[in-house]
């Protein structure tokens, strides 16, 4: 699928598929200016070192600046290895620190706490704390990671749990404003990227996750498996390909078929 497509903007995402009793990891690239699909394949695993062999040689071909992908840490290991600039789907990023802040909210909420009041923080800072990095995760702009930081200081001092015991309240929240942090360039990049003919990007990885949903998910649900590692790739590849066609006129499968 790659002949002639360059792009400036690489997207990659994981799914899986039943072949023979067992899943099978797949790995599916797109254009993620155009949305077209450039690879299906078979992988061996889910591992930063995986990803990167796979995902290499088809960022070399079509001579990408950017890979988009989800918040998976393996995908942000690949980018930096590649020496690629990173746009990590800020549909992912809101709803996983949604998830972790519903279980924090309780425990800031409670009362008093002896790791706060030890750094000197009330729960009322604590709250308001809080409730600013729900806000700054909304409105994701890249001058705001100096906020960040900000807030990550208040934290600092979070003495570490020892091993066995369950981290303190300062301490998960100077973690999570430390990843927040840590995250802001590769969650706040689409404001600013432009490809080297004013390309941009929406900030998600919808592109792969729409390719899935499309030539892998859809129809599969329509089968018990398959049989065979060949035809699990090779029917997902053509389904891609054909799919690549439908806003320009179809394709020809005469090919295919002779």
């Amino acid at each position: 699928m790659l002949e002639n497509i360059r792009t400036p903007a690489i997207g990659g995402d994981l799914t899986s598929v039943k072949c023979n009793g067992h899943w099978l990891p797949l790995g599916l690239t797109v254009d993620d200016i155009t949305g077209l699909v450039l690879t299906v394949d078979e992988l061996s695993g889910e591992d930063a070192p995986t990803l990167q062999d796979w995902m290499a040689p088809i960022a070399e071909r079509v001579g990408a600046e950017l890979q988009v992908t989800d918040d998976a840490d393996g995908f942000k290991t690949v980018a930096e290895e590649l020496g690629l600039e990173q746009q990590v789907c800020k549909s992912h990023v809101k709803r996983n620190i949604e998830e972790l802040m519903a279980g924090l909210q309780s425990a800031i909420t409670q009362g008093p706490d002896s790791s706060l009041a030890a750094l000197g923080i009330t729960p009322e800072q604590a709250w308001a704390d809080f409730q600013r990095l729900g806000a700054l995760i909304q409105t994701r702009q890249p001058e705001e990671q100096a906020e960040l930081e900000t807030l990550h200081n208040h934290y600092q001092g979070a003495t570490p749990p020892n091993k066995g015991k369950s981290a303190s309240l300062a301490d998960r929240l100077q973690l999570l404003f430390l990843d927040r942090w840590n995250l802001w360039p590769l969650l706040t990049r689409y404001r600013t990227w432009r490809g080297p003919n004013g390309e941009t990007i929406d900030g998600t990885n919808n592109a792969c996750e729409r390719g899935i949903g499309w030539w892998i998910k859809e129809r599969y649900r329509t089968m018990r498996g398959y049989q065979r590692v060949k035809s699990a790739v090779n029917v997902r590849r053509l389904l891609a390909f054909c799919g690549n066609f439908l806003a320009r006129g179809g394709v020809d499968l005469a090919w295919i078929v002779a």
